[in-house]
């Protein structure tokens, strides 16, 4: 899997990475806000009025969300008999991504020498359509 940043962050300046890195942080602090503020509005909106319960300050709400995401969100959450304890969180990416876990392998075994033939082909391909 090493390879694979490698592979994404190629041809990319120092200045587009450390650009994206700022611009995740950002978004990634942004969205907790949005987060804590939403779920603040909504306790405040329904638990008083249905429960009687007190209304929340930002960071009460905040401080609910982490509690929730630890008992209810964890790894695989409930109900999830059929795997150890200390495996829960392993799993096996689904989707498209899975194929990436043959990557390193793939440039282990075969590398550039691969990649230069499917340019080769490529740049073939594209002078006989032209």
């Amino acid at each position: 899997m090493s390879n694979y940043f490698k592979h994404k962050f190629r041809g990319k300046s120092l200045g587009e990475i450390i650009g994206m890195i700022i611009f995740g942080g950002i978004f990634i602090t942004g969205l907790a806000i949005l987060f804590g503020f939403i779920i603040m509005w909504l306790w405040n909106w329904l638990m008083p009025m249905i429960f009687g319960l007190t209304t929340l300050t930002f960071w009460e709400a905040v401080g609910v969300f982490i509690l929730f995401k630890i008992l209810l969100g964890g790894c695989s959450g409930f109900g999830d008999k059929s795997s150890s304890k200390k495996s829960k969180c392993k799993k096996e990416p689904k989707g498209e991504f899975s194929k990436w876990k043959h990557y390193d392998n793939f440039w282990k075994e075969e590398g550039n020498v691969a990649y230069e033939k499917y340019i080769e082909r490529m740049t073939n391909d594209a002078e006989s359509n032209d």
